[in-house]
């Protein structure tokens, strides 16, 4: 979290000890159980601290539509605490380890560092930035240019994290789940995979995303990081 909030504000000692206090409810959590259901009120919010997690929609008739993957340093169900009411579902997809952070310890940690809020704030910018992105991937992009722009992204995301880089990244999702995420059937993501790594741009095998040609797959994608506001800290 440190490390991700430090791109859009350059923290102090004190602002670090501060958002240090929000990690002590420590809480582990089994991959396939919701700790964040839609539609419920009163519940905490995460930050997590290893593993995966999506978000999603449920909708009546059982179809599901993943939001957006979570890696670590990102919040949980923020929302669910300060709209006091969940408009989504998040469910690991690894066995996580989470804090879990109460409405009372934001706003107290707020009050103390402004800054630390200024930060938050524009972490969730940066996230709602990335949710138009996924609505033009459905919308737009064709299947291929749909799932080189998400492992692009993620890959930048876990980047600004330490976890990843322009050779590759680790990556636990399996096809069901992107297919959720992208709009698209398991077997078309199969196919789709099959033909970037044909083409030599990116290889995903055993949970490894391969970047065979990173700057062939990023042009092919249209891919400009730019939204991701990753370039330094805004605020000194």
């Amino acid at each position: 979290m440190a490390r991700k909030l430090g791109a859009f504000v350059a923290l102090s000692a004190h602002e670090l000890s501060v958002l240090e206090t929000l990690y002590e409810r420590r809480r582990i959590f089994a991959a396939g159980r919701d700790i964040v259901h839609q539609g419920q009120g009163g519940q905490s919010a995460y930050i997590l601290t290893s593993g995966w997690a999506f978000s999603y929609k449920l909708l009546r008739d059982g179809q599901r539509q993943i939001v957006d993957f979570q890696i670590p340093g990102d919040f949980l169900g923020l929302r669910s605490v300060l709209l006091q009411m969940s408009d989504q579902s998040v469910e690991p997809v690894t066995d996580i380890e989470v804090t879990e952070v109460l409405a009372s310890d934001l706003m107290e940690a707020f009050a103390y560092t402004p800054r630390l809020a200024t930060a938050v704030l524009w972490a969730a910018s940066r996230d709602e930035a990335m949710v138009v992105e996924h609505l033009v991937d459905i919308g737009r992009r064709n299947a291929a240019e749909r799932m080189a722009h998400f492992l692009l992204e993620l890959g930048a995301r876990l980047s600004l994290v330490g976890m990843g880089n322009k050779a590759g990244y680790a990556c636990p999702l399996t096809q069901y789940l992107m297919a959720d995420a992208l709009g698209l059937s398991a077997v078309h993501v199969n196919r789709v995979l099959r033909q970037m790594r044909e083409q030599g741009m990116v290889t995903f095998r055993d949970g490894f995303v391969s970047f065979d040609d990173y700057e062939r797959l990023a042009e092919f994608a249209e891919f400009d990081p730019a939204y991701l506001d990753q370039v330094g800290p805004l605020l000194a």
